[in-house]
C-alpha cells in the first residue's frame, strides 16, 4: 500500500498540473471569448483535482470533498453568468472576439 501513493500522487500531481498549464494557456493565448470560458473550466477542473489529491494525501478526505463541492458549486455560478455575458456580447456586436469589446461604449 506504501508503494502505490507515491505512483498515484505523481501520476495525478502531473496531470492536474498539465491541466493548470492547459487552462492558462487558454485564458492567455485566445481572443475568443468561449475559448476563454473553456480554459476557465479547465482550470477550475485541476484546481479541483489538486484540492481532492491533497486531501487523499493528508487523509483529510471529508474536508477535501466539501471543499471540491463548494467550488464546483462556485463554478457553476460563474460560468453560467459568464456564458450570459457573451451571449450579451455576440447579441450587441455580432462577434465573440475579446478585441472588439474595446470599441463599445456606452
Amino acid at each position: 500500500m506504501t508503494n502505490e501513493l507515491p505512483q498515484f500522487f505523481w501520476l495525478y500531481s502531473i496531470g492536474a498540473t498539465l491541466l493548470l498549464i492547459t487552462g492558462f494557456y487558454c485564458l492567455i493565448v485566445t481572443y475568443n471569448l468561449v475559448r476563454a470560458l473553456i480554459g476557465l473550466e479547465i482550470l477550475t477542473k485541476s484546481v479541483t483535482l489538486f484540492i481532492i489529491l491533497a486531501g487523499y494525501v493528508t487523509g483529510r478526505m471529508a474536508l477535501a470533498q466539501a471543499l471540491a463541492i463548494t467550488l464546483i458549486i462556485i463554478e457553476v455560478v460563474v460560468i453560467a453568468v459568464a456564458v450570459g455575458i457573451v451571449l450579451c456580447v455576440y447579441k450587441n456586436i455580432k462577434s465573440v472576439d475579446g478585441r472588439l469589446l474595446r470599441n463599445i461604449k456606452g
